[in-house]
């Protein structure tokens, strides 16, 4: 096995794919998503900051979700392109430090975000005479700068101390990206007390969120099914339906996979599972917010409408 003294300044990952045709073929796929990750995101933050009619709660949550799912596709992809198309699979410890704040940030970010979304639509629906007054831009604000904040702490903390211990096992990371869980069997001591550390965060920044999520929808679906309005009951199903959508893509593979004892995990079905919540999520929650969303897509229709005409 290749020994690795601290002298030694980066990693080697594996990667996703194999150089082989098919290897190729799943790869050219990954690149057609993050393309549409990418335009997705993009376009969904700017039809937000363009169109007044979305400059509310729910749309502001919204533009910061495709933020964070641009910045997390981001911190992925790119490298693991570069990786595969030159054959080197180095990645220095800057980089790796780089890419393990980035992705933590955004995955506790988001786990956070989508439960002040979930709480959101709890107000909107359950309380509604009150939502403009408990649920008003200040509120909003707050939320989302907790978001970031409080998972740009946990993640320096966690990356600083990752980086810091003494690797002298292999330094090949099986994984596409700097992972904590895949990093962590490489050093050569005990781990046992800062698994602890980082099964506390997953159950800080991701179950517990999940637990709320349930919990409020829980209370949200009574409400909806009390409606006397049969439009307004559609409505807001359809609204809550596509969250819960997105809320599963998320938090289901991310939970299995960070919670799971070490002895029950596989390097290879992490790498498979990370897929979902670093590739597939990303380019799935635009075309799911925008296609189930009528105000979305009649805000696409005003936007796009009043380019044509100033064209004309």
């Amino acid at each position: 096995m290749e020994r690795w003294n601290q002298t030694s300044n980066g990693f080697f990952l594996l990667g996703l794919f194999s150089p082989n045709k098919t290897g190729l073929l799943l790869f050219l796929l990954v690149v057609l998503i993050f393309l549409m990750a990418f335009l997705g995101n993009s376009a969904m933050i700017l039809l937000i900051w363009m169109d007044h009619h979305l400059h509310t709660t729910m749309y502001i949550l919204l533009s910061q979700l495709s933020l964070m799912d641009l910045m997390y596709i981001c911190s992925t992809v790119p490298k693991m392109a570069v990786n595969f198309l030159s054959g080197d699979n180095s990645i220095s410890l800057v980089g790796c430090g780089f890419q393990s704040v980035c992705f933590l940030t955004m995955a506790c970010a988001e786990g956070l975000l989508l439960a002040s979304m979930a709480y959101d639509r709890y107000m909107a629906i359950c309380f509604p005479l009150h939502y403009p007054i408990l649920m008003n831009k200040r509120m909003c604000l707050l939320m989302i700068a907790g978001s970031w904040i409080s998972s740009s702490i946990n993640s320096m903390f966690h990356t600083v101390y990752i980086l810091s211990m003494p690797y002298c096992k292999s330094r090949i990371i099986n994984h596409f990206f700097c992972d904590i869980p895949a990093m962590v069997p490489l050093a050569c001591i005990d781990t046992w007390a800062y698994e602890y550390t980082v099964l506390f965060s997953t159950i800080l920044f991701l179950f517990v969120p999940f637990l709320g999520i349930m919990a409020s929808y829980g209370r949200v679906l009574y409400a909806i099914l009390h409606m006397h309005s049969s439009q307004g009951r559609k409505k807001a199903f359809t609204t809550c339906s596509t969250h819960l959508t997105v809320v599963t893509f998320y938090y289901a593979p991310f939970i299995y996979t960070y919670l799971r004892p070490p002895s029950l995990r596989s390097p290879e079905e992490d790498k498979n599972l990370a897929v979902f919540y670093t590739i597939l999520t990303p380019m799935l929650n635009p075309i799911i917010y925008s296609l189930r969303n009528k105000e979305v897509l009649a805000a696409l229709q005003r936007v796009f409408g009043k380019s044509l005409s100033q064209k004309e």
